[in-house]
């Protein structure tokens, strides 16, 4: 049966004339005369049999179905590109890989990484969209996860790639000239937070010995650790953040750990694909390299 949709010529200009409010605006954007915008709008609003648009003394402006049919081809024609684009990437044989990651992990470990990655698979292509929780890779374009907690995600086969150890980190102004303090000391400050793990500071108080009444849940707290280490930096307190994730910031000097105590963390880091999945060509050459980069990362912490 033969699908009931307008020319995609009708919906560019469409969308075009409903952001401008203006055929002449659009027809500059899309290279076209003013008329053949209007035309296409006409023929669009001829197919769908209502008015899109309102127009008095020569001004636009969108009716009530307008809006919300601007709204939806706009999405539609996002989606469309972004399709064709992914398609057109396939040209080069080397195939795209759709990879969901959690972002501070993404930005301050694996992103420094990938030159090398592509030096190796030149006509491979990663896509990173961050996402911090699970989902179910059927409701999703994704191919594979980077995923912190515990290896457990249904219908998927996940590989370890390493632990984490959590270290308090801050400005080393906040110390005025102090070289380190005692874990109890570590509590006068004030305490950053990271949102989804409320109890990090608890753990880390226990694991030094201090189990009183010591309130540990005052500070702010940031949805990132990106936004955390950005704190610390900017001297707001200190931090309790992944050692890997500030190593640059404590190598210059920008940061500094007030403390030896460090958390070691029962969680891990792993990289978790659909079972439908594991014979991906670019996934496997993606997942090989990995694991050889986290093993090695994994022996110099060791």
């Amino acid at each position: 049966m033969r699908r009931r949709i307008p020319s995609i010529e009708a919906l560019i200009a469409f969308e075009a004339a409903a952001r401008h409010l203006s055929f002449t605006r659009s027809a500059d954007e899309l290279a076209l005369t003013q008329s053949a915008v209007g035309r296409q709008v006409a023929s669009l609003e001829d197919y769908l049999g209502v008015a899109l648009f309102n127009r008095v003394k020569k001004r636009l402006s969108l009716t009530e179905i307008g809006q919300t049919y601007a709204r939806q081809v706009r999405e539609d024609l996002d989606r469309i590109e972004r399709d064709t684009l992914a398609a057109m990437a396939h040209r080069n044989a080397g195939g795209i890989l759709e990879l969901a990651v959690i972002p501070t992990f993404a930005t301050r470990w694996l992103i420094p990484r990938l030159p090398q990655f592509y030096a190796e698979h030149e006509h491979v292509t990663i896509n990173l969209t961050t996402r911090a929780e699970p989902f179910l890779f059927t409701d999703t374009p994704f191919d594979a996860a980077i995923h912190f907690g515990d290896p457990v995600w249904p219908g998927s086969i996940t590989k370890y790639l390493f632990g984490e150890e959590m270290t308090p980190v801050c400005s080393p102004r906040l110390l005025q000239g102090k070289t380190s303090l005692e874990p109890r000391d570590v509590t006068k400050f004030t305490l950053l937070h990271q949102s989804a793990r409320p109890d990090a500071w608890r753990h880390w108080l226990a694991q030094a010995g201090i189990d009183d009444d010591v309130d540990c849940m005052r500070g702010q707290r940031y949805e990132l650790f990106s936004m955390l280490v950005e704190a610390a930096r900017a001297g707001l307190g200190i931090a309790l953040v992944p050692r890997f994730f500030v190593s640059h910031e404590v190598a210059t000097g920008e940061l500094v750990l007030p403390s030896s105590t460090s958390l070691r963390s029962d969680k891990g880091y792993y990289l978790v694909y659909p079972e439908s999945k594991q014979n991906s060509p670019q996934l496997q050459a993606f997942a090989l390299w990995l694991l050889a980069e986290a093993s090695r990362y994994a022996e110099r912490e060791e």
